[in-house]
């Protein structure tokens, strides 16, 4: 059975991808101890868990189309 590989190209946006998510959660989880606004807060706890979604979801299509190899 083949797999699906992706362009070089296609490769580098899905890394670029993976990379702002990755500074998106860290900067999210970082701002969440210094945040004393409890709606804005929410705001960044519902971010951290959607960049942990996009995150995995990234990481398992990596691994789908054999790119990390």
């Amino acid at each position: 059975m083949n797999k699906e590989t992706l362009a070089l190209h296609e490769t580098l946006e899905a890394h670029e991808i993976l990379n702002y998510k990755t500074v998106c959660l860290l900067k999210s989880k970082l701002m969440q101890g210094m945040c004393f606004n409890n709606e804005l807060k929410a705001l960044m706890v519902k971010d951290v868990h959607q960049s942990i979604k996009d995150i995995n979801e990234l990481v398992a299509y990596y691994k789908k189309n054999e790119i990390l190899h």
